[in-house]
């Protein structure tokens, strides 16, 4: 019985025992269960969607990529405040860092009067001090404010062919803004005029290396028009058409080119914003006169200031002219004056020939002048003008004298041969009651400028036909030669021909004068290049040193004379004698003598090859210098003359 008892009493205890422990294994598994929900659900809830939960017993690992180290920590820390930090198990790993971007290089630099300043970031291998002398060499001496920061960082590929062409931008604009990266220049500048405007567009696009991207924006100030003029005309050969037109804002320029459209008028039109207006009412006035134009079904209307001449056709009625000129007068600001022209076809007699005057200009530059001048006086007038204005050599005058002429005519001759004077070759011809100019230029500004010329010259009430064609291939701006074109045809020029001169004479032998020629035409085409040449004068090493200096320095003042003599602007052009001091040959011989006498062109201030590297030679081999004339000419005081024969 005791024994019964026993076995239950331990039965029993078993029993306590494994439903204890069933109870502890099932506690842990809510517990582990539960935690790790929590911090699973804090993670998600904190952004960490990218780590995983897992339990271990009441252990809780995570596992997952991190964006960040930080992003780990914080994980960390988000699983620790649900739990006991001292079960949480970190398997996290951190993902790659993505290399350091390369830094933005780049450099902003402003000119204007005061000086130069750069700002921006640069690779720490540029020496900035030499940066800094060199922009201030290109600027003219002017303070430059170095406001640079560095970078560590390799230099980006274009870098070096974008600052080379950004400093070659700062110095062609004296006021600009200069933005300077990789493979691309940006320019903001002011110029002094829109012809300006254009070379330096012109010569910067041809400068720009291939491969950087190019952003020019220059603006040219607003011109002052005198007189201030507009020209609108509808005819049968041209339609409606501006040969001039001004506007002293953007509104009134609308406004004129809306009217010019209703009145006819197709395709883009070109109008001068300017100063220099007579009133602040001049698009009203210019829209009425382009309006009674169109009214009359053709004809002209020209604005010179306050001054307005409107002619009609042959064909326009009498009465239909006077009522559309009654109109424009009434309705025109009273600041404007009316002067109408209404042309009626020309009654012929028999005579002699066309009551007219002619001039025609070739593009070689030849000028035939003939027709008819009032008296002796006038055509010795009108002969002197085409000479000056078109050259000496170039005029040919074959004008019969008619004194009953009008008494204008002298005035409409020479305003004629002005307006002729802007084509690169046209015709001219001058009648009683018209001036027809014809012709080609290369100025895309001419025919506005030939009409404001006219329109002051002759004045009120003259009438004025104009066909001007503006053709790319004359434009001297658009198709300009840098200065290192320019020098290098002037030295092509020579290695046809060498400039010689008679011997130990100043003047150039006559077959020089080709060359001469040909070395002042190219000058001339350049003269709107910023260059300076300098005449260069070198000798052998026969005769006086000193005399042998004095000579080349006249040979080279000759040179210059004749090149000013041949129309070559004086301001581009030097002249410096060096004697025997620069030989490129020996003077031992007389091949070599022959080449050391001789003319040079090169730029100013650049140094010659023969002082980098020519020909040596002993600068005291002629010590006796009559012994010297003994063997190269018939006596000593004349050593320096048979050596310099050319």
């Amino acid at each position: 019985m005791r024994f019964r008892s026993l076995v239950l009493i331990a039965a029993a205890f078993v029993l306590a025992g494994a439903l204890s422990w069933v109870s502890a294994v099932l506690a842990a598994g809510v517990i582990e269960a539960r935690s790790g929900d929590m911090v699973a659900e804090a993670l998600t809830e904190s952004g960490h969607d990218w780590a995983e939960v897992s339990t271990d017993g009441l252990q809780v690992q995570l596992v997952g990529t991190a964006p960040t180290e930080a992003d780990r920590f914080n994980a960390l820390t988000v699983a620790s405040r649900m739990i006991d930090a001292s079960r949480v198990i970190d398997g996290m790993s951190v993902a790659a860092s993505a290399p350091i971007e390369a830094p933005r290089f780049s450099i902003e630099i402003l000119r204007n009067d005061e000086g130069v300043s750069m700002i921006g970031l640069v690779p720490a291998s540029l020496d900035r001090e030499a940066l800094s002398q060199e922009v201030a060499s290109l600027a003219g001496g002017a303070e430059v404010v170095d406001l640079l920061e560095t970078a560590d960082h390799p230099v980006p590929d274009g870098w070096l062919l974008a600052s080379s062409f950004g400093l070659d931008a700062l110095e062609r604009l004296p006021r600009s803004k200069i933005s300077i990266s990789a493979n691309r220049v940006s320019a903001t500048a002011i110029s002094s005029s829109g012809a300006e405007k254009r070379r330096l567009e012109n010569e910067l696009n041809r400068l720009a290396p291939e491969g950087v991207e190019i952003v020019l924006d220059i603006s040219a100030p607003r011109p002052v028009i005198t007189p201030f003029t507009l020209r609108f005309l509808i005819d049968q050969r041209g339609g409606a058409r501006f040969d001039a037109c001004s506007a002293d804002t953007e509104e009134a320029r609308a406004r004129i080119l809306e009217a010019a459209a209703r009145a006819g008028l197709e395709g883009e039109a070109q109008c001068t914003l300017g100063l220099g207006v007579p009133t602040p009412e001049w698009a009203d006035a210019v829209v009425q006169g382009i309006e009674a134009v169109a009214r009359i079904g053709g004809g002209s209307v020209t604005f010179s200031d306050a001054d307005v001449t409107f002619v009609g056709m042959e064909t326009t009625s009498q009465s239909l002219f006077d009522r559309s000129v009654g109109e424009l007068e009434n309705n025109l600001p009273n600041v404007f004056s009316v002067e109408p022209v209404l042309p009626r076809p020309e009654i012929k007699t028999e005579d002699d020939g066309p009551v007219e005057f002619t001039a025609t200009r070739q593009r070689d530059g030849a000028v035939d002048l003939a027709g008819r001048l009032p008296n002796e006086v006038v055509r010795t007038t009108v002969e002197s003008f085409a000479h000056a204005r078109f050259g000496m050599d170039e005029v040919v005058l074959a004008a019969r004298l008619d004194d009953t002429l009008p008494e204008e005519w002298p005035i409409r001759v020479l305003a004629g041969l002005q307006a002729l004077d802007e084509l690169a070759d046209g015709s001219l011809v001058v009648r009683p009651d018209t001036v027809q100019l014809t012709g080609n230029t290369g100025n895309p500004d001419a025919r506005a400028e030939i009409t404001r010329l006219l329109a002051d010259k002759l004045g009120e009430g003259q009438s004025f036909e104009i066909d001007v064609t503006y053709r790319e291939a004359l434009d001297p701006l658009a198709a300009l030669p840098t200065p290192q074109e320019c020098l290098a045809r002037v030295q092509a020029a020579q290695e046809v021909e060498k400039i010689a001169f008679e011997p130990g004479s100043t003047d150039v032998s006559g077959t020089s004068v080709r060359v001469l020629d040909q070395i002042a035409e190219t000058l001339r085409a350049c003269s709107k290049v910023e260059i300076q040449i300098e005449i260069a004068g070198h000798t052998d090493s026969q005769g006086r040193e000193t005399m042998n200096l004095d000579l080349s320095q006249a040979r080279a003042d000759s040179v210059r004379e004749a090149l000013i003599s041949r129309r070559v602007m004086t301001s581009m052009l030097t002249s410096t004698g060096y004697g025997e001091t620069q030989p490129i040959a020996d003077n031992d011989t007389a091949e070599g003598r022959e080449a050391n006498r001789r003319i040079e062109f090169r730029m100013a201030g650049e140094p010659s090859g023969d002082e980098e590297g020519g020909d040596a030679e002993d600068d005291d081999s002629p010590a006796d210098d009559d012994a010297d004339a003994e063997t190269d000419s018939e006596s000593g005081d004349a050593a320096e003359e048979t050596g310099e024969t050319e």
